[in-house]
Formats: structure tokens, sequence, C-alpha cells
């Protein structure tokens, strides 16, 4: 057996404690699968006194992460601080500058700077792996950069955060709002003090973008993803879409095609017999098609300790072997440039709600904005006045242009009858 892969961590939160326990737990099984021993010899983080329930006075302790870049004895550096730039950042750059591998679970970071690293990382001639950047311990990205590299991908779509999936999967089992299922998961740890960049979508959209790169073999496109969140999904929405034969799911999808490179992370009404439909709790999933391999699902859990952990580690193994390539799994400079497709001349069926006043001649309003925009309209629900007077109009569109719904919304925005901000979700095809 070869000398030990050595191993230095920036972070010791869940994930960076985490990996110190598996590695120390399966160190045999690790070895044996790895061809030599991993071994962790230094770490840094903020507080070298919190308890994290393991011995760490055994490794070598760094105050400033940036340092691990420049450590004697590491091979590899593990980036578990976080943020798209920053410390992250530095310690990336520091370390692949010094001709050492690096492996981060910081999706931010990948999706504003991934290429930049990747390109260093091949100039230098050592390993960049980042499976635990999307989906956790799901091997989402180990599938798409080696299993499917045979294959011409056109679609990849998903439940990308588990924050939102177990937000929205309380929401439809036990007829709550949001705000309220919000705050048990705050206090259940599924979701952060600032919830901001998991339910406005920003998490998921990081995500996407790293895949979409990954399967079309385009440079990351974070700017250029179209992103909405969850904040403003009511109780009603979720009953309406069981009504109709959906459950509503935060859903990524990027398509590359002739019109080029689409991205969007948004909320959807997904049909009941369509997998990511049966996606519960703070699951992820991701769907690719291949043009020979057919239809792929990768499903798992998306976050914690220990699937977070694991994704770290088997990058680790990946790079005890001697086996990694490319990043993006082609060199950087052969990544596609790809011009954004724009949403407007994009078919499909999409699910509106109004908060309208209760008074006659509104529903023929909304219908003539409807029908002067050019959108059929599939069905219109109206629902009871509520205590303030105002009632729900539900809309399901037939197939058409998505700029006409965009026309039909513009219409009415500036209309006294009009309560608020409309919801349009699109309907999963």
């Amino acid at each position: 057996m070869g000398d030990s892969l050595r191993v230095a961590i920036a972070g010791l939160g869940t994930v960076g404690a985490g990996v110190v326990r598996l590695i120390d737990t399966n160190a045999g099984l690790i070895a044996r699968r790895a061809g030599r021993p991993i071994e962790v010899v230094a770490v840094s983080a903020r507080d070298r006194s919190k308890d994290r329930g393991i011995d760490m006075g055994r490794f070598d302790w760094v105050d400033d992460p940036v340092d691990l870049a420049r450590h004697g004895n590491a091979d590899v550096v593990v980036e578990l601080v976080g943020g798209s730039d920053g410390p992250a950042l530095a310690l990336a750059r520091a370390t692949l500058a010094s001709g050492k591998g690096l492996v981060t679970a910081n999706k931010a970071m990948i999706a504003h700077h991934g290429l930049e690293l990747a390109s260093a990382a091949e100039a230098a001639a050592v390993p960049l792996k980042f499976e635990a950047a999307v989906a956790g311990g799901v091997p989402v990205i180990k599938g798409l950069r080696e299993g499917a590299a045979a294959n011409e991908l056109t679609r990849v779509a998903g439940i990308l955060n588990g924050t939102c999936n177990f937000i929205l999967s309380k929401m439809e089992a036990e007829g709550r709002d949001f705000a309220d299922v919000l705050a048990e998961a705050q206090r259940l740890g599924f979701a952060e003090a600032d919830p901001s960049f998991d339910i406005d979508g920003v998490d998921a959209a990081h995500k996407l973008s790293i895949l979409a790169a990954l399967a079309f073999g385009t440079r990351p496109a974070f700017g250029s993803v179209a992103i909405s969140g969850i904040r403003h999904v009511i109780a009603a929405d979720i009953a309406e879409a069981a009504a109709l034969g959906y459950r509503i799911r935060l859903v990524g999808i990027a398509e590359a095609g002739s019109n080029g490179l689409f991205q969007r992370v948004h909320p959807h009404l997904v049909p009941m017999d369509h997998p990511l439909a049966h996606v519960t709790g703070s699951l992820n999933a991701v769907m690719a098609e291949g043009n020979f391999v057919g239809p792929l699902l990768f499903q798992g859990r998306g976050a914690g300790e220990g699937p977070t952990a694991s994704a770290v580690v088997a990058d680790l193994i990946d790079i005890a072997r001697g086996e990694y390539g490319p990043p993006y799994a082609m060199p950087a400079d052969a990544l596609a440039d790809a011009e954004p497709e724009a949403a407007g001349e994009r078919r499909g069926r999409a699910y509106l709600r109004l908060t309208v006043a209760d008074k006659v001649g509104v529903l023929a309003e909304i219908a003539a904005a409807m029908r002067d925009a050019g959108v059929s309209i599939e069905s219109l629900i109206q629902r009871g006045a509520a205590s303030d007077g105002s009632v729900l109009v539900v809309i399901v569109t037939h197939e058409g242009p998505e700029r006409a719904v965009a026309h039909a919304l513009d219409k009415l925005s500036g209309s006294p009858s009009i309560i608020g901000q409309p919801m349009w979700m699109h309907i999963l095809g």
C-alpha cells in the first residue's frame, strides 16, 4: 500500500467535522479502496476551543486558512469555509498556485469562479473536485462527468434545494402557510437564520449552473439563470395544484439547443405521475437525458453532515487513486461560450393565481387581458371572498408562448382590481 494522502481541512463546521469523523470511522475501508491511507494532517477554523466531539489536538492548527495552501505536509486542501469570494476563494487560488489538489463543497464559489479555478488546476496539473457542491451525497457530478461522458445531453432538471423541498412538502401534507413552515424548518436546522439564498432560489441556481456546464460542455453561466423562489407560494396554491393533479416543487431546468443555453429555477406544477412529484422532504433529485443512455435519475439526501462528508471523501479517494481529469469533463478552453436563450418564445402551460377585488366585471377584465395578449385559457376558477373582500382567481392556460403570459400580466399590472403581485408558475411538461 502506498504512502498516505495527506489532507488539510479549512472549516470545521458540521461538514468539516463530519469529514474527520468519516475518515476516522472508515479508515481501513477507505485505505483499501483508495490503495493507500487518507489522513488529516492540518485544520483551520475560527474557534479552536469549540467542542466538535472529535480530538482535534492531533492535527496542526492553522489560524489563517489560506496558510493551509503552503502547509508543508499537505497534499490536498479541502475547502469548507463557504462563500463565493473572501477567504474561500483566496484559499482556492493559493492552493492551486501551490501545486496542491483542491476539494470543495462550495457551490457559490464554483458557480462564480469555477472556470478560473478549473483553468488554474489544469495549468498546474492538479485535481479540482467538487462533487459535494451539488446534491450532497448524490453522485450526480460523477454521473454526468464520467458515467454519461459518451452521451450528448440536451436537458438536465431537478430539485436542487432540500430546504425548499422540505417547506413545500410540509405545506402540502399539513395545509400550513409558508411562514409557519419556514419557522419550523429554521427550528429543525433545515433552514438558515437568513434563509434568502434557499427560499429565493439562489442556492439552486448555483447548482444548476454547475450541472449545465458539466452536461453541455459550456462555460459556467450563473448570471444567465432566471431565478424565482418559493417565498410567495401560499397554502391556496398547494391546494389548487393538488385539485388539478399536480404538486408544487422548486425545479431547476437547463437545456442546450440551437437557440442557446436556457437556465431557469422557478416553482413549477409537477404532474403527479412525474418522478419529481414524489421527491419529498429534504431530498434532492436530478434528471438528465442522454442520446444513447436515455433518461437518468439521481436521488438522495442533498445536505447534512453524512451525505456531504461522504461526497468530499469520495473525491479524496479518487485523488488518492490518481483518478481525475478536467474538472468539467473537458479542458476549460474547450468549453463553449453559449448565448443565453430568451424565455419569451418558449412554449408551455402556465398556472396563474391572482388576488382580486370582489366586484362585478373583474373576471371579464382578466379574460379580456388574456385574450388581447393571445393567451388561451384552459380553466378559470374563482374562490369565495375573504374577510377583506378579496377573492382568489386561478387560471390554467393552454400551451402557448411565455411572452404572451408576460404581456397579459403586464396589461393587468395597473388595474385597481388586482391586489398584490400575481403568482406565475410553469407547468412541467
